[in-house]
């Protein structure tokens, strides 16, 4: 197999018949030997029963139904270990990646790169939309120490090399636009115009699930938050050193005996605030070590058609 094309599917039933019709007349203009893989993550709508009539009627196009909802990077994961292409592309559901730059991805991809990304241009986001993205990659790329591109999403094409060094990390949880930078290879991006949805929905990401979602995966790729918490160990420790040499020569100095009960109630609910922090970073990454060691899949496929 020369191309696979992977779509985690989740509220668009308006549209998947529309996105397989776009990638199946992009992508034959470049090889007539490809799939398309439907991973449908159970969405709550009638998408399973749409993408059966499509694969009844259409052998190139293969269906994977999730037993439950796992989230997009999980359907990801298992559209990747399913998938037989030599290249992969993936690509959201909802038609704002353009299914016809597939040609270009795949063109770009030729000159000798691994990965070739879609860096989407005039997003036509809300205001909130645009800045929770910016907030998250932020936050996303500081807690993990990576570069984080705002204008990239699931749109990219991978060499098969790369796919199978991703699925060798082992990782329960999973982050594509981290493990990607992780494993290496050569990549680029080219621009690609990021279009408005058709079916009048807006994105299941909210600012608040972007937030959460950075936290986890920062905790599962990376150590970082635990050496923020030592360097805001040894910032209080020195805080409280100078406040203690400021009291002894304010002392001193004026011979006035500073209140110690003050000092002592604050000090004992400041210190508790930071025990109770430190412990809670420490719960979460004892939380993240128990999900590892259980060794669970990272998804669970209910049925499969035209595999």
């Amino acid at each position: 197999m020369l191309l696979s094309v992977i779509s985690p599917v989740y509220g668009a039933p308006k549209v998947i018949k529309e996105l397989v019709r776009q990638i199946k007349e992009s992508v034959s203009q470049i090889t007539e030997d490809f799939e398309i893989i439907l991973v449908e993550d159970c969405s709550p709508d009638n998408s399973r029963d749409i993408i059966r009539d499509i694969c009844t009627h259409d052998k190139k196009v293969k269906g994977v139904f999730l037993s439950r909802n796992f989230g997009q990077q999980y359907a990801l994961n298992a559209g990747f270990d399913l998938s037989s292409g030599k290249y992969i592309v993936t690509l959201d559901c909802d038609l704002q990646n353009p299914p016809h730059q597939i040609i270009d991805l795949y063109n770009k991809i030729q000159e000798g790169y691994d990965i070739v990304y879609a860096s989407r241009q005039n997003r036509p986001d809300n205001f909130f939309m645009t800045q929770g993205s910016k907030i998250f990659n932020r936050l996303m790329g500081f807690l993990t120490d990576t570069k984080q591109d705002e204008s990239l999403a699931e749109f990219a094409i991978y060499h098969r090399k790369v796919v199978d060094a991703m699925a060798s990390m082992g990782d329960y949880r999973r982050y594509y636009p981290i493990m990607n930078q992780w494993v290496g290879f050569k990549s680029c991006k080219i621009n690609v115009e990021h279009q408005e949805r058709t079916d009048g929905k807006k994105s299941s990401y909210s600012i608040k699930k972007r937030i959460e979602l950075a936290l986890t995966t920062a905790i599962a790729f990376s150590t970082k938050s635990l050496r923020l918490i030592v360097y805001f160990g040894i910032s209080i420790t020195l805080l409280a050193v100078l406040f203690a040499i400021a009291l002894v020569t304010k002392t001193l100095i004026t011979g006035i005996d500073v209140s110690g009960w003050v000092t002592i109630f604050v000090s004992l609910w400041f210190i508790s605030g930071i025990m109770i922090m430190i412990m809670g970073v420490i719960a979460i990454y004892i939380g993240s070590i128990f999900e590892e060691v259980k060794h669970r899949p990272s998804y669970i496929i209910s049925e499969k058609i035209n595999f």
